[in-house]
């Protein structure tokens, strides 16, 4: 075992160590290679190191190096150097992190990491947390506390009785909503097209003014960072007026959320701490290893009984939070490990920074397109840039060649009626000369004729 895990660790230093120098995207050769990895079910066991070198010479070079500096599709951040070392030490731990008594260390790395989080962000100090898959998930835990708590005030036990025969609960979108707030509004039985959808401004948010009337049977969901553009919706009117409606308001905060980190861009989060729920990814902004989300609601309560286990006589609850109550699983990795590293690594000061720093490259990266004459369609707050080339053939015709072309990746979006591309920095590793990079290929890729 011990040779075994050495020759992994040399495999994925020599990975780590060529990243600044391959190409974000795989060489279609190397995508093509990877069918010798399948074939018939293997008739009898092989030798752990042959399967290894076979992962690695196979799948090393098929990979997207999304934890390099130059990936600026969807918005994945890298993994930091702790966060990936305690991921490893986590796995070889093999802790269930469902129960106290499973993980003593789990569970108390999940409570730290849980206080730390609520004071940088500014949590109120008594709200619970699951630590989840991602931010899909998060905003299913979410919204389970909502609809759990509105429909106990109206004297309705959902989780006893179901939704057969319950009273109706409303929810209210903005015209921008992301698919993982709309996804788990379908696994909840609330219904997709189901949602009142009130009009975006021109950068995406919600407007306050057009919100319909709130009551207490009704979620609203709002967002901290539009994926396509940075904008946060006005929160501070929109939970003013669900507060005197006894409303519940859910926040989406994906990867905005973490502009509560960085002091010069807290101002964007105003208003959001008056909200009920928050969903947030850690395998985004905070840059730990995947798969890695927290749903953190107000009053622990509503999210401890819409996720709760059913009572079995093998399961003895502790007289501490217990993972499982506040999570969709029972049996999970322990993630909460690789989130106390990154915190514990980077520290207040160290995650702002690293905030921070993604902003101001994207707006690097909007200045030196807009200089070359390309158009960003979007005021860059945060870390997401639009661009257009023009028409949408043209534009798609661009992002298919800067993915080919292998400098940098950034992918395709459509944006109240324009195609665009769509730049998102949030990888820890990214620096001045991979943005001045990135942007010399998009603009000689704009620049050339069409073959």
């Amino acid at each position: 075992m011990s040779e075994l895990l050495a020759d992994v660790a040399r495999r994925a230093a020599v990975y780590l160590e060529t990243v600044p120098g391959r190409r974000v995207s795989p060489a279609p050769e190397s995508v093509s290679r990877l069918g010798q990895l399948g074939g018939p079910v293997p008739e009898g066991p092989s030798d752990p190191a042959e399967v290894i070198r076979l992962l690695d010479e196979i799948g090393s070079p098929a990979t997207v190096t999304s934890t390099g500096g130059r990936y600026f599709g969807f918005v994945i951040g890298g993994a930091l150097p702790a966060a990936l070392a305690a991921n490893w030490l986590a796995g070889a731990w093999d802790q269930n992190a469902g129960f106290t008594v499973m993980s003593p260390v789990a569970a108390a790395l999940e409570e730290i990491a849980l206080g730390w989080l609520r004071e940088i962000i500014g949590l109120p100090t008594q709200c619970g947390a699951g630590f989840v898959t991602g931010a899909t998930t998060a905003n299913f835990a979410c919204l389970a506390a909502a609809r759990t708590a509105l429909l106990a005030h109206a004297g309705w036990d959902v989780e006893e009785r179901g939704l057969y025969g319950a009273p109706e609960l409303s929810v209210v979108v903005g015209n921008e909503v992301h698919v993982s707030a709309l996804k788990p509004l379908a696994m909840l039985g609330l219904g997709r097209s189901r949602v009142i959808r009130v009009p975006a401004d021109e950068q995406g948010r919600m407007r306050a003014a057009s919100v319909p009337p709130l009551d207490e049977r009704t979620i609203v969901c709002i967002q901290a960072g539009n994926v396509n553009t940075g904008a946060f919706d006005p929160a501070a009117e929109i939970c003013e007026a669900a507060r005197r409606a006894g409303a519940w308001v859910h926040v989406d905060g994906a990867f905005g959320l973490w502009a509560a980190a960085a002091p010069a861009r807290r101002h964007l989060f105003e208003g959001f701490l008056a909200a009920d729920s928050w969903a947030v990814d850690c395998h985004k902004w905070l840059n730990v290893p995947y798969d890695s989300g927290l749903a953190f609601v107000r009053e622990p309560k509503h999210l401890q009984r819409a996720m709760a286990l059913s009572a079995a006589a093998y399961l003895q609850p502790g007289t501490t939070r217990e993972p499982a109550n506040y999570t969709p699983e029972a049996s999970r990795r322990a993630r909460g490990v690789e989130i106390w590293a990154a915190l514990r690594s980077l520290g207040r000061s160290g995650l702002a920074e690293m905030v921070e720093r993604s902003c101001v490259l994207a707006a690097r990266f909007a200045d030196g397109i807009s200089r070359a004459g390309i158009l960003v369609l979007n005021d860059v707050v945060l870390n997401q840039v639009l661009v257009s080339f023009g028409d949408a053939a043209e534009t798609q015709r661009v992002i298919a060649e800067v993915q080919r072309d292998g400098t940098c990746w950034c992918g395709g979006t459509e944006w109240q009626g324009h195609t665009a591309m769509r730049v998102s920095v949030s990888c820890y590793q990214t620096t001045e000369e991979d943005i001045d990079r990135s942007v010399a290929a998009v603009v000689r890729i704009a620049s050339a004729k069409h073959a």
